[in-house]
């Protein structure tokens, strides 16, 4: 049995692709996933399943969620190794009083390299910045996330990926939730 974290996009956001994640849990569950698990409303799922391969995994919880939700959610699919990475692997997290209110992680949906953060042309969002980690993106926001153009429409439009950002604390809380499964 291997155990899938399936973060889903844009879900309870203003209004908009709303679902209630209890309804979401009994229809993955309909489908054959087994011990699912969400944590808060934006659209974390654990789930295990006999699949081993991720995308795999996300394509038939994408299409659930439009058989039975009517939203076309973009869903990026990770492991325990994946969020470990966040915590080894993020620069800003070494920096002498790292504010984690500021960090975030744009999870994306192909592995990135490291020149691909040209295209972003980030030093036009100075004082924010980000690097790149395979399939992730760090980002130190220098306000917030609220006052930045340089969010996930901005990452998917300019490296044409599926993106979706968690602040830090929800990255730590489920890397937490991960450990105790």
């Amino acid at each position: 049995m291997t155990t899938h974290l399936a973060l889903l996009r844009g879900i309870n956001v203003s209004g908009h692709n709303m679902m209630k994640m209890e309804v979401l849990k009994t229809t993955l569950e309909g489908i054959g996933f087994t011990n699912v698990q969400t944590y808060i409303q934006s659209g974390n799922v654990f789930v295990d399943t006999e699949e081993e391969n991720a995308a795999k995994v996300g394509f038939q919880i994408k299409q659930e969620i439009f058989k039975v939700f009517g939203h076309e959610v973009p869903v990026i699919v990770i492991n325990k190794a994946d969020l470990e990475a966040c915590f080894t692997n993020n620069p800003f997290l070494k920096e002498k009083d790292a504010d984690i209110k500021k960090l975030y992680v744009a999870f994306v949906s192909v592995e990135l390299k490291p020149e691909n953060i040209n295209d972003l042309k980030i030093s036009q969002f100075k004082p924010d910045e980000a690097r790149i980690d395979g399939n992730r993106i760090f980002i130190k926001y220098a306000v917030g996330a609220g006052k930045t153009r340089f969010d996930q429409k901005y990452i998917e439009k300019k490296l044409n990926v599926s993106a979706t950002i968690r602040n830090w604390n929800t990255v730590t809380q489920l890397l937490k939730m991960y450990e105790e499964r």
